[in-house]
């Protein structure tokens, strides 16, 4: 991949990125590790705002898959981001970095409201801004509240960390033959149904001509190496 001139990201990390190699919670390592990359990148000059799924706590389409609630269950996964929020602002501030958690649902006594005005000013005074609780609304997911964050902050790119080093045609875990792409437009990514992110997501970072990179986070020291144009990630951005 080759550098670009981001300046401002949104970095979406799934639950499972702090939950390490347990099978269930938040590995305090883990979510230390990826703080470290985080101060690396923020030292580097870069504005840095994130979103962290609640999928290592609880994931609401799994609980609506069981008979809940669909709206009730999406709202218990919304909290569940809030938690992971609260761990990665510790693990930040261990490290000396001032961060911010700003919440789709209002729960004044952990973290601030979301507020678009106040987390512009936070990236300015060079704070890290961890926006939690997806849209503040069930039905949608943590993925199109990143796209949504994105486009509100004028990021200048999506960085998805995943546990792949890319998009592929498929499921590179399950076929060996899958075929990594470099880069790819949205359409392809819409039209070929590819799981990067959900269809709501890609469409709205679309109209918003905001790139979205994917790439492996629990590599370690990767993200610093793809924003240096270094790293294995693929771009998905352009309108075929």
């Amino acid at each position: 991949m080759s550098a670009r001139p981001f300046k401002r990201i949104l970095l979406k990390l799934s639950g499972e990125a702090a939950m390490g190699d347990q099978d269930f919670g938040i590995d305090p390592r883990m979510v230390q590790r990826v703080a470290g990359e985080v101060k690396a990148a923020k030292d580097a000059g870069y504005e840095l705002c994130l979103v962290i799924g609640g999928g290592n706590i609880f994931r609401g389409m799994a609980g609506a898959a069981k008979g809940m609630d669909r709206a009730t269950a999406d709202y218990m996964g919304m909290l569940a981001t809030v938690m992971n929020a609260l761990a990665m602002q510790d693990a930040l501030e261990q490290l000396g970095v001032e961060t911010r958690v700003q919440s789709a649902i209002p729960m004044a006594s952990v973290c601030e409201p979301y507020i678009r005005r106040r987390a512009e000013r936070h990236l300015q005074k060079g704070r890290v801004v961890i926006f939690a609780a997806g849209t503040g609304s069930p039905y949608f997911t943590t993925d199109s509240g990143a796209a949504l964050r994105a486009a509100e902050m004028k990021c200048d790119a999506l960085f998805k960390g995943t546990s792949v080093d890319g998009v592929y045609d498929r499921d590179p875990k399950a076929h060996a033959d899958a075929v990594r792409y470099d880069s790819i437009s949205y359409g392809k990514v819409l039209g070929d149904n590819l799981k990067v992110m959900d269809a709501a997501a890609i469409a709205l970072c679309r109209e918003n001509d905001i790139p979205i990179v994917v790439f492996n986070i629990r590599e370690a020291g990767n993200l610093a190496r793809v924003l240096a144009g270094e790293g294995r990630a693929t771009i998905v951005g352009g309108a075929n």
